[in-house]
């Protein structure tokens, strides 16, 4: 019997475009779906400014098909030069809807990121002024702490005392990976929420490391043993209006994911919403996945919720999704969730 659920259209509060042939190539897999995106800054060199990101928008409109209707809202790269003056102005004009906060070294392309935190500090008040969301990669990049503690070590060193000393700025803590992040969330009353993506609902790190390194599973932050697993779905089928999807869809050609130094990232956005009904349904929980795709985000970023809608549908059959999707920079594997999925997304 075939089965269906029509939700608003969801957005995705989390996504890598890049730029260039890249950005032309992957680009259509998530307007498919997605009617708007917080895009990522982390280019070479960054979007810095409020100007640069007006051409970064303009150079992701101008590589949307025809017929495609998808807004990307832009975000800034906060260093420890940032303006804060830029910033408002920026956020003032509609433009820029958040600030990027990478810790130097975190991940792909954040050497600009911040090392001293003091030196962000006029930023940072200016934008609990003006109600501008920070969004944090949580994790410190000490040698000395392991890298599967490094969120929970940025909750404790980093991302609280920033909210302690900057009262009413609004922070959201992208892709989290532990129960201790989710934990966090859900002891506050105010100004916090959470993106989830999809791969780490469906993996732990076994999954990178067991019967040979899978290379197209790893992503930063790595994904965690399975209680985190479980506390990252249970915190996604909550309902809880502060956990929203944030896929943090980052393609990479397979010479660079497949290299004895790959880079970091799942490309998800070609089947997220599939994995997702998978997911919400094994939770007995489709009821709940509206609010986490399409409501909670909207709602903490002060955004109407769309007044389309996205059909799935599940059926006898398994989808077949593309197993690469080809590049002008090259082949991007398409994350391959190890099972079987039915709900197809119209």
């Amino acid at each position: 019997m075939t089965q269906t659920l029509t939700i608003p259209r969801p957005d995705d509060w989390h996504l890598h475009l890049r730029d260039g042939a890249m950005l032309q190539a992957v680009l259509p897999e998530t307007a498919r779906h997605f009617g708007r995106a917080i895009i990522m800054p982390n280019l070479v060199p960054p979007v810095v400014t409020g100007d640069q990101a007006a051409a970064y928008r303009d150079r992701i409109l101008a590589a949307l098909p025809g017929g495609m209707a998808f807004e990307p809202l832009m975000t800034l790269y906060l260093t420890e030069d940032t303006d804060p003056a830029d910033v408002a102005a920026a956020h003032a004009s509609g433009l820029v809807k958040a600030v990027k906060l990478y810790p130097a070294g975190a991940t792909t392309n954040s050497a600009s990121g911040v090392r001293d935190f003091d030196k962000v500090r006029p930023v940072l008040e200016k934008m609990a002024e003006i109600g501008l969301p920070l969004c944090t990669h949580g994790e410190v990049t000490d040698h000395d702490i392991d890298i599967f503690d490094r969120e929970a070590v940025f909750i404790d060193r980093v991302l609280d005392p920033i909210r302690r000393s900057t009262p009413g700025l609004r922070v959201v803590m992208e892709h989290i990976t532990t129960k201790n992040a989710a934990d966090y969330v859900a002891s506050q009353e105010r100004d916090l929420g959470a993106t989830i993506t999809t791969h780490h609902l469906i993996i732990n790190r076994n999954h990178i490391l067991v019967g040979g390194i899978k290379p197209h599973y790893y992503c930063l932050p790595v994904a965690k043993r399975e209680e985190h697993r479980l506390a990252l779905r249970a915190a996604a089928v909550s309902g809880d209006k502060r956990y929203f999807l944030g896929t943090d869809s980052a393609p990479h050609t397979d010479p660079n994911k497949e290299s004895a130094c790959g880079c970091a990232g799942c490309f998800t956005a070609t089947n997220t919403i599939s994995l997702l009904a998978h997911v919400f349904e094994e939770e007995g929980a489709l009821d709940k996945l509206a609010g986490f795709a399409s409501e909670h985000g909207p709602a903490f970023y002060g955004l109407p919720v769309s007044d389309q809608t996205l059909t799935l549908t599940k059926s006898e059959t398994a989808v077949a999704f593309p197993e690469k999707i080809e590049t002008g920079d090259g082949p991007v594997t398409v994350f391959d969730p190890g099972f079987e999925v039915y709900w197809r997304a119209e």
